[in-house]
């Protein structure tokens, strides 16, 4: 998968369990994601998102996830 392809991914990927559950990803609150990253993401793709999620976050590009989330549709094959 390239990258651009798990970017879009990630901008149509919601949280599929918890609090903020039907989430998306990208819209979960800053200090739930911070909350995960100090007690350690969970294992799998998951983690890995949720982990781009919070350097996305750190560095204020949270607006990048979602043009992308507005200009390309969701991947069918997911």
């Amino acid at each position: 998968m390239t990258d651009q392809e798990e970017l879009i991914l990630l901008a149509h990927t919601k949280m599929p369990f918890g609090k903020y559950e039907g989430y998306f990803l990208i819209d979960l609150p800053e200090h739930y994601v911070v909350w995960y990253h100090n007690k350690g993401f969970p294992a799998g793709k998951l983690g890995q998102q949720l982990g781009l999620v919070y350097e996305l976050k750190l560095n204020g590009l949270e607006d990048l996830i979602r043009n992308i989330k507005r200009t390309y549709p969701k991947p069918r094959k997911y």
